[in-house]
């Protein structure tokens, strides 16, 4: 088989380049990167990637060139939602390709706007048993859309041996997360647990694990950057802030923290103690839900006191440690077998503004586009 990959963030070219891995030896694989507003540094692509050569960042009439060239027989589309739609029902139509899809971290509960965004696509792609359920339930509600196939995370395809910690933790590693908690004071709050822990515990190394630098693209917007709400609070302690491969932080790490992060799960899988903060409540809004019943919610005492925890077991079992994945034999009975493209649910006059939209993402350089919503501020101040 022949499959082309695409992705527009960091996070999405991360997983897009981790279910490749998965493919069986002899199936030929592209990577690219669609520009847009959110395209990841060079840093960015080069942690994403790993030891892959650098994808290259296309244009949308590039990358339908770069397909059409190719021919290939499914396109891996991991991308944001309405990239997705008008990757595939615009700027990729007509390939007779096999359109896989999906989400690149936890995705519980399901939405259906993830589903809508993506209903154009023959498969999704979920991550857990829960998952498949819950995608499958909304599949038959609202129809569109094809099979959901089943991988396990790429990150937890590898467990650290039991003791691999060993004696030499000695970092704190603290996940942010873009969307969640919204408010500053929330934020602020969670810097000083993390500076109170510092100072309690002086041979620990208390890192911000950031998923972008400063200037940097991600694929959520972030208002209140910590990097930045550290310098405005006046550094008050001892905190360390870095990007780079969750994976190299966790190497070295006796406890980790979050509010709400995939890299939870990659921190169970490395047995690094954990901690996920329910201070701001447990919901579907705080992208936290999933964590309910798996004995790692605490609260910022616990996080000052270091208070870090292991998971339950019958947690680990029905959320994201299944050994079983389908998806690559799902894809690949796609492609040998006769079928019809789902059709978009998001096609008509309803959602053309929408569609238009994403469009102007994938078709105009982002400097362009930056400059427009820079006319457009201007222009709403002086009218208003």
């Amino acid at each position: 088989m022949k499959i082309l990959a695409v992705a527009d963030s960091d996070s999405y070219l991360k997983w897009a380049a981790s279910l490749l891995d998965d493919l069986p030896s002899g199936c030929r694989t592209e990577l690219a990167v669609i520009r847009t507003p959110i395209v990841p540094s060079a840093e960015q692509i080069a942690a994403a990637v790993g030891g892959r050569p650098a994808p290259p960042v296309l244009s949308a009439r590039s990358l339908r060139r770069t397909a059409e060239r190719m021919r290939p027989d499914a396109v891996l589309v991991a991308c944001t939602g309405p990239v997705v739609d008008v990757l595939v029902s615009e700027v990729l139509k007509g390939l007779g390709a096999v359109f896989v899809t999906g989400l690149p971290g936890i995705a519980v509960p399901a939405t259906e706007k993830a589903w809508l965004f993506r209903s154009g696509c023959d498969l999704f792609v979920a991550h857990s048993g829960r998952e498949v359920a819950e995608f499958e339930e909304i599949g038959r509600r609202l129809g569109g859309g094809g099979s959901v196939g089943l991988a396990r995370l790429p990150f937890l395809r590898t467990a650290v041996p039991a003791g691999g910690q060993g004696g030499s933790a000695s970092k704190v590693v603290f996940a942010t997360q873009a969307k969640v908690p919204v408010a500053r004071e929330e934020r602020e709050r969670i810097l000083l647990a993390l500076a109170e822990l510092a100072a309690a515990r002086p041979e620990l190394e208390v890192v911000v694990k950031l998923r972008a630098l400063e200037g940097e693209r991600q694929t959520h917007n972030e208002r209140h950057p910590y990097q930045r709400l550290w310098r405005e609070l006046g550094e008050p302690g001892r905190l360390g802030f870095a990007a780079g491969p969750m994976s190299e932080h966790l190497a070295g790490a006796a406890g980790f923290v979050t509010v709400s992060s995939t890299a939870a799960l990659e921190a169970i899988a490395w047995r690094v103690p954990s901690l996920v903060l329910d201070d701001f409540g447990v919901s579907a809004e705080m992208i936290n839900l999933v964590f309910e019943g798996s004995g790692l919610l605490g609260n910022l005492g616990d996080l000052a006191r270091g208070d870090f925890r292991t998971p339950l077991p019958g947690w680990c079992d029905k959320n994201y440690f299944q050994q079983e994945s389908t998806w690559v034999g799902l894809m690949t009975a796609l492609v040998a077998g006769p079928r019809t493209q789902p059709r978009s649910l998001l096609h008509g006059p309803a959602h053309e503004a929408a569609r238009r939209r994403a469009r102007l993402r994938v078709e105009v350089p982002p400097r362009l586009l930056r400059v427009g919503y820079r006319a457009k501020r201007r222009l709403r101040r002086a009218l208003s």
